[in-house]
């Protein structure tokens, strides 16, 4: 049932070109004295403009065409002489131009540094470089668009007036014929500005999404490849691709409507004219007065017009798109954004970030399917190759602590790749979570963290963010705190600080990793020798703390007190493969013993023809080795054999 009544008025879409007019408006009111003080100048012009034309109709009838060539030279004469004033109005012109354009620009840097003082008060010094870019780059544009278009909205209006006028002087029925091809082409044209505006707008946005998108890949293509995220990466630059090439059609097709009105405004007057010439000279229109007219379309109006156009087609757009970008409401200042909820990891219900407790039981979970498994995986790097893993079968439970020890070469960075989905293998089978690996659930499933640490240019809270764009900054306190990145934070001076990689050293650089991929908190953590530059100490804290969050963790050791510190040590020679906890394998494995500095005797009868210590001597030396952090440890199988690297920076060069 419809309600009795008028119905209310429909509300006018709020566009770009009616924000920008509303703060225009108050912005010419004050500033009146300085428009007038432009127009009195421009009056010059309008002068030149009116004889122009004026003097060669009455040069021809009452001079050459009448045989008085002395009365034709002198009305000449005028035409000519009127030209100099308008070179002195061009001086007074730019002089009063200042008056209005510099006000433009000094306002909108005011406001830009009024946002930016907000949103850094309003959001904790979180300031973005747009309000630099407004600073610098946009309220320049905006000043010369502005001067552009105040001098051509000038010449064109005093132009056009002195041509009319000149018109009406000689002819005034020349306007009939003149006037109705100007008003359909400006018609034309009006209607062209906004939707020329939107699709401007909506090119510029495409454009910028497209570049900051390449930039993101061109920073991101190990991580890229580690996600095994390559199919997404270039349907997703595809389709911004596409909707470039859209925005830019849409902008040619309505460029072509805008050539129309030109040729219309332009070109149809004097084809009109001398299609009527014959008519409008029977009808009394002396020849004079049609040169005179001819004058004033094509010297004056035609060129007025299509500076105007051209003027308010390129640089009034772009005025309009820029100015819009100052006139938009700043943000109020907002809370932190909420937490998103992680694929495996549920925020604490008090809104804290995960805290550093051991993670519980793995018989406590429940767990419905190992978070990673392998069976019977084979890899060799060639079909005739030796295999690197050969038919080895692995399952890690979630909130398990696995480490991974080994010689150099021995395979442990192959089982890394090939249990994160980065490397496929040759045979055999890789499940995450009981389904088969795919590229699509990498970022959900794991965080790989090589040994060469991925730092990009940007503040360091973007930095941690990486993983998790919606991590709050109690979060982000929390993670540097329990990784160890306090120092870092203290020299950079903030979170948003800027990161020049190059300025950190290797130690940094992993711990930022970690902090990033502590964050994330994946349900599968795997640190392929990612702690190889932190001391005994740094490394101890920082696995710690990965090894507190509710996710299974895989460590590939370059120390032996990372296998210690795991439930399970996995020790690989090649093919060749034994698991088990650090007693069992003192017990089981020569290599381990090895790699922990002990060795079988040669002469296996010397004692009593055994050839591994027994319990008490088991566990005399893992009680000797257990102590954590002391710097004691030796190196196994790292490619990087450095001892002792501490993660504090390079001395300052100055």
């Amino acid at each position: 049932m419809k309600a009795n009544g008028p119905t209310a008025p429909r509300p006018r879409r709020d566009t770009a070109l009616r924000r920008v007019a509303r703060e225009a408006r108050p912005f010419l009111r004050a500033r009146t004295g300085a428009v007038l003080r432009l127009a009195g100048w421009s009056l010059l012009e309008f002068a030149q403009t009116f004889l122009s034309g004026y003097g060669v109709a009455r040069a021809l009838d009452d001079g050459f065409l009448a045989s008085r060539p002395a009365t034709g030279l002198c009305w000449l004469a005028v035409a000519a002489v009127a030209v100099l004033p308008s070179v002195l109005a061009a001086r007074g012109v730019f002089g009063r131009l200042a008056d209005l354009v510099e006000p433009l620009r000094d306002g909108l840097v005011r406001r830009a540094v009024s946002r930016a003082l907000g949103g850094a008060l309003g959001r904790s010094g979180d300031v973005s470089t747009r309000s630099l870019s407004q600073v610098t780059h946009q309220s320049e544009i905006a000043r010369d668009g502005w001067a552009g278009l105040v001098l051509t909205l000038r010449s064109f209006a005093f132009t056009a007036a002195g041509a009319v006028t000149g018109l009406l002087a000689l002819a005034p029925a020349l306007l009939l014929i003149v006037l109705p091809p100007l008003a359909v082409g400006a018609a034309l044209f009006l209607a062209t500005l906004p939707p020329m505006a939107a699709r401007q707008r909506a090119y510029l946005a495409a454009d910028e999404a497209y570049a900051a998108h390449a930039g993101e890949l061109a920073a991101s293509v190990r991580d890229i490849a580690a996600a095994g995220t390559a199919g997404r990466t270039v349907a997703e630059s595809g389709a911004l691709a596409d909707a470039q090439l859209a925005a830019s059609r849409s902008l040619a097709r309505w460029s072509a409507v805008r050539v129309l009105a030109l040729a219309v405004c332009g070109r149809f007057p004097p084809l009109l004219l001398l299609l009527a010439a014959p008519w409008l000279l029977r009808n009394g229109l002396t020849a004079g007065t049609l040169v005179g007219a001819l004058t004033y379309l094509t010297q004056a109006l035609a060129p007025a017009v299509q500076a105007l156009m051209t003027m308010l087609g390129t640089a009034g757009g772009r005025l309009v798109v820029v100015l819009d970008r100052f006139t938009d409401a700043p943000p109020p200042p907002e809370d932190d954004p909420p937490q998103a909820v992680r694929d495996s990891v549920p925020p604490p219900a008090d809104g804290t970030a995960h805290p550093a407790v051991p993670a519980p039981a793995p018989s406590a979970r429940r767990a419905p399917a190992p978070v990673a498994e392998l069976h019977e995986v084979t890899f060799a790097y060639g079909p005739r190759a030796q295999p690197v893993l050969d038919r080895l079968s692995l399952t890690i439970a979630p909130g398990e602590h696995l480490a991974i020890v080994g010689p150099s070469g021995s395979g442990k960075s192959t089982l890394a790749a090939v249990l994160a989905g980065v490397e496929p293998p040759t045979g055999g089978a890789v499940r995450w979570r009981g389904r088969p690996v795919r590229a699509a659930d990498a970022t959900s499933v794991r965080v790989l963290l090589p040994q060469h640490a991925y730092v990009f240019s940007g503040s360091l809270r973007d930095n941690l963010r990486y993983l998790s764009p919606d991590a709050r900054d109690r979060e982000i306190a929390d993670a540097a705190e329990a990784i160890g990145l306090e120092p870092l934070l203290s020299r950079l001076g903030s979170l948003d600080a800027d990161v020049v990689p190059d300025r950190l050293s290797q130690g940094e650089r992993q711990l930022v990793a970690l902090g990033r991929a502590y964050l994330a908190a994946p349900p599968l953590l795997i640190l392929d020798e990612a702690t190889s530059r932190l001391d005994p100490a740094a490394e101890t804290r920082a696995e710690l703390a990965c090894a507190a969050l509710p996710g299974a963790l895989v460590v590939v050791a370059h120390r032996l007190s990372s296998a210690r510190r795991a439930g399970r040590t996995l020790v690989m020679d090649g093919p060749r493969t034994r698991c088990g906890t650090p007693a069992q394998l003192l017990r089981s494995s020569a290599l381990y013993r090895d790699l922990a500095g002990l060795w079988e005797p040669e002469d296996a009868d010397a004692r009593g023809g055994g050839l591994v210590p027994d319990a008490q001597d088991a566990a005399a030396v893992a009680g000797r080795l257990g102590t954590v952090g002391t710097g004691q440890d030796a190196s196994i199988g790292s490619g990087d054999e450095e001892r002792g690297v501490r993660s504090s920076p390079p001395p300052s060069p100055v």
